[in-house]
């Protein structure tokens, strides 16, 4: 059984249908109730539990209800996505505003806390947690410093929690794919190449065949980029 987040679309949304194609029950999380509708039918069809549930990662109180909720329905978690996410207007930082930077940490970076530290207590031995960090990450680009700050925050969370949950016998994936055809660029860079971007999908089945590999081994780092090389 999986959390997700972000699950709406994107490469939450087709890690969602990866799993799903596995036979995992799913928990669809986000904050857009008609679109996690909308991708709750289609998960459906595919004879899998599909709850769907509207959080607010970087609400403490809306993420508790999520993992009460969780807790409720399935009362395990197997697997974790921590996937939502979100960029901003390419912006030297002296004109990125107080509030945009809150944002996009309070999203990328603080709301995978609250979520991990929300369900871990439903997740058994053998689990795996999987954080969409992006290659920013380990890289830096121009005009992108609160984005580029929290990803590489996230991924010392990430090592940390790693460290943290090997003696429960709890993998900690980090996932880090180059430019992808998603959303997130309507926002940060309209003008992007998109037809040189992977697609959502094919990081989704990377993503996917890292956990299902056996319990006793791990990838610790997922790296996928197009082949073009970084955008």
């Amino acid at each position: 059984m999986a959390v997700i987040t972000g699950a709406s679309r994107g490469i939450g949304l087709a890690v969602a249908r990866e799993l799903a194609a596995q036979g995992c029950d799913l928990v669809l999380a986000g904050r857009q109730l008609a679109s996690l509708e909308k991708a709750g039918r289609e998960l459906t069809r595919t004879g899998v539990r599909v709850l769907v549930k509207v959080c607010d990662v970087r609400d403490p109180e809306s993420v508790e209800a999520l993992a009460a909720r969780v807790k409720k329905q399935f009362g395990r978690v197997d697997v974790l996505v921590n996937n939502a996410g979100i960029a901003h207007a390419s912006l030297p930082m002296e004109k990125l505003s107080c509030d945009d930077w809150k944002d996009v940490i309070e999203t990328n970076l603080t709301g995978m806390f609250l979520v991990t530290r929300a369900i871990l207590p439903l997740t058994r031995r053998g689990g795996t947690v999987v954080n969409n960090l992006s290659i920013a990450a380990k890289r830096v680009f121009r005009g992108w410093s609160a984005y580029a700050a929290s990803k590489h925050g996230a991924l010392g969370l990430t090592n940390t929690l790693r460290e943290e949950l090997r003696p429960r016998g709890i993998r900690v994936i980090a996932l880090l794919p180059g430019a992808t055809d998603t959303d997130i660029w309507g926002v940060s860079w309209a003008e992007a190449p998109r037809e040189k971007m992977m697609s959502a999908a094919t990081v989704a089945r990377a993503a996917v065949d890292a956990i299902l590999l056996p319990a006793n081994s791990t990838v610790e780092e997922v790296t996928i980029m197009p082949t073009v090389g970084a955008l």
